[in-house]
């Protein structure tokens, strides 16, 4: 059991209001693994969470691409933030809400949406971020220290967005473990800014769109890296892992993303009542409307193994940014926004080929070895 001794790293280059990072800095004890040797490895039956990627470092033209995005969406995003504040709120009421973002995709949404709860109700709600990661489950040590400062906390676990739907059922299954073992209970709940899988109830879009911070690595989410579990260097008893990458603190965009997004609150409250509308009407239940077109895909192409199959804007940049990719398709029935894909595609020499018969506008297939 967590004691009040145990206290995370502080770490991260978002304000302290904005986030507390409950993880462990172990940057000194880990080193990255280049991508292709990091593939064979995981390929081979190394657990993903034990290494971390080298972090791409964007060309100019990238970083121009970055701002460009932020410029054309930041109203868009605007939006689906309010709308999934709004939901949060109806569902928990703001009294006893404790944000906990899922380290590192949920972050900077996370962020947002305390922001708006401060815009729009002059409230301060706690926001922490934590680790998940599939197959090994959520940080309860981190979830102890939650409800060790918050008594009696009402936990809404928030993320970017929705791929196959793995973390939607890892947290279930975590929260079912821990909540068989403590007497503090917690709720599966997740909430995203934006849902393309159809696998949550609590979303700001279902669109598959580009979200900026999807485009960037830690220079997005506070210079935090995606989270580490090895217990070849961590304690079992301690909080996850990640590295915190003070050294590209010149190129660091993650605090202009939240301030861009968040001068828009103001002037999108009306689409944000619309939306809630339109939403009120709608049946949640989530229909794994995405998986179907993962196992489409899996089928077309003969894949063995689903996990190499990545779908969506958000999912398709990280295969491309950290993995090792075989093909990128492209849904032209979508007339998204998707020049940053292309781009790295050809960067990296990806072949690119249309599929229409998949409800995202994109998919990353990682390459087998």
């Amino acid at each position: 059991m967590l004691t009040s001794i145990t206290k995370p790293d502080k770490m991260g280059s978002y304000a302290e209001d904005d986030v507390t990072f409950l993880l462990r800095d172990i940057g000194h004890y880990v080193i990255e693994t280049k991508t292709e040797e990091r593939e064979g490895l995981i390929q081979s039956g190394t657990h993903y969470s034990e290494m971390l990627p080298v972090e791409y470092q964007p060309t100019e033209d990238y970083v121009s691409l970055f701002h460009r995005s932020l410029d054309m969406f930041a109203t868009r995003i605007g939006v689906a933030v309010g709308v999934v504040a709004e939901q949060i709120k109806q569902q928990n009421g703001l009294d006893k809400l404790v944000l906990v973002s899922l380290a590192r995709a949920g972050t900077p949404i996370g962020v947002l949406i305390k922001r708006y709860f401060s815009f729009k109700y002059q409230v301060n709600i706690p926001h922490y971020s934590i680790s998940i990661i599939r197959g090994r489950g959520i940080d309860d040590v981190a979830i102890d220290y939650i409800f060790e400062h918050h008594p009696g906390a009402k936990i809404q676990f928030v993320d970017g967005w929705t791929g196959k739907g793995a973390i939607t059922k890892e947290l279930e299954k975590s929260c079912l473990n821990y909540n068989a073992a403590n007497i503090n209970k917690i709720n599966a709940s997740l909430a995203v800014l934006a849902d393309p899988g159809h696998c949550v109830r609590i979303y700001g879009t279902r669109d598959d769109f580009l979200i900026p911070s999807a485009c960037l690595n830690s220079t997005v989410s506070g210079l935090v890296s995606r989270t580490v579990l090895n217990y070849d260097f961590m304690d079992k008893d301690d909080f996850h892992g990640a590295k915190f990458y003070e050294e590209l603190a010149t190129v660091d965009v993650s605090n202009l993303y939240v301030d861009t997004i968040e001068h828009t609150f103001n002037g999108v409250q009306r689409e944000v009542h619309e939306s809630l509308e339109k939403i009120g009407e709608a049946d949640l239940t989530p229909s794994w409307k995405g998986l179907q077109s993962v196992e489409l895909i899996q089928q077309s192409f003969g894949i063995d193994n689903q996990n190499f199959i990545k779908p969506g804007v958000g999912e398709t940049t990280r295969v491309l940014l950290r993995r090792l990719p075989w093909k990128i398709l492209i849904n032209p029935n979508f007339s998204n926004d998707l020049t940053h894909i292309l781009m790295l595609a050809e960067e990296l020499n990806v072949p690119v080929e249309e599929f229409t018969e998949m409800s995202y506008s994109c998919c990353g297939i990682i390459k087998e070895l």
